[in-house]
């Protein structure tokens, strides 16, 4: 073992490790509130609640199922998915043309409305998830010890996030996604339905939440307050990365969640609000985020 500032290198990549973790959880999430709020123009305030149901999906097809970890990594973002279809259907369709404070207080009360239900029956306590067994254990580098889960975590969260990023930036798809918010009709006329993309694409944004849920489950347990915990985290996040940046989510992400963890080392008391005060700089300086557009 090692010093490097005067601190030893254990804990050092420790927290730098821990840093990348909650950066892959802040990436995902806030990757799916930037496809949401970019394509729909909504601000969907019900994303942490909707996180929460994907660990509890992956939680309820182990307990009652039989289905593993790598089941649910398929079918809960699936489900979820389609469970954000509904909502679009029913509540979001009607609220395009309106102020975006609407959407924000629907998906606000969806949220209060899913945390409170599953706190009714499951209380606030954690429930275990149990690390998958082809993951178990960990490799001693020398100068850290690198759990395998975690490790796959974020290599995971990061293949998923860029696979996002080619697919709506450099794909014919997502050519006539980022269209369709801005000219409808004239993607109608190329015979494509727009609602139905629209819809898809609420349901994607969802899913992408429910994958990191499950993603999350072994790590911090399965709790109804879990979403509620990370969702003003993660709108910071996509704050300073520039709304509907999905590019800007990635980077912002990753990078907030290394620089809260190394904080944690070096300045303990303010790690809790680090990432507020780079959002307060960030909009002085550039009120449309690091990546995002003026308008």
């Amino acid at each position: 073992m090692f010093e490097i500032f005067g601190i030893p290198s254990q804990a050092l990549f420790g927290q730098l490790l821990i840093g990348l973790i909650n950066g892959s959880f802040y990436a995902l999430l806030s990757l799916g509130l930037a496809v949401i709020f970019g394509m729909l123009n909504i601000i969907n305030f019900a994303h942490g609640a909707q996180y929460m149901l994907g660990a509890f999906t992956a939680f309820f097809l182990l307990q009652y199922a039989g289905l593993n970890y790598w089941f649910a990594l398929i079918v809960a973002p699936i489900v979820i998915g389609f469970v954000g279809v509904v909502i679009e259907r029913l509540f979001l369709q009607w609220l395009y043309k309106l102020d975006h404070l609407y959407g924000l207080l629907l998906t606000f009360g969806l949220a209060l409305i899913i945390e409170g239900t599953f706190r009714n029956f499951f209380g606030s306590s954690g429930l275990p998830y149990r690390v998958p067994d082809a993951l178990q254990g960990g490799r001693n580098l020398g100068f850290m010890f690198l759990p395998n889960y975690r490790a796959w975590v974020v290599a995971f969260s990061l293949v998923i996030c860029l696979g996002t990023w080619f697919l709506i930036e450099r794909t014919k798809l997502g050519s006539y996604l980022r269209a369709a918010t801005e000219n409808p009709t004239l993607v109608r006329a190329f015979g494509i339905n727009v609602p139905r993309m629209i819809t898809l694409t609420y349901g994607f944004g969802v899913g992408l939440a429910a994958l990191a849920g499950v993603m999350a489950a072994p790590i911090y347990n399965v709790s109804p307050q879990m979403g509620a915990e990370l969702i003003i985290v993660v709108f910071a996040v996509v704050v300073i990365g520039g709304m509907g940046s999905i590019m800007g989510a990635i980077v912002t992400g990753f990078g907030l969640g290394v620089i809260e963890g190394l904080t944690k080392v070096f300045f303990p008391e303010a790690s809790n609000t680090v990432i507020f005060v780079i959002m307060a700089i960030v909009l002085l300086v550039r009120p449309a985020g690091l990546f995002g557009r003026r308008a």
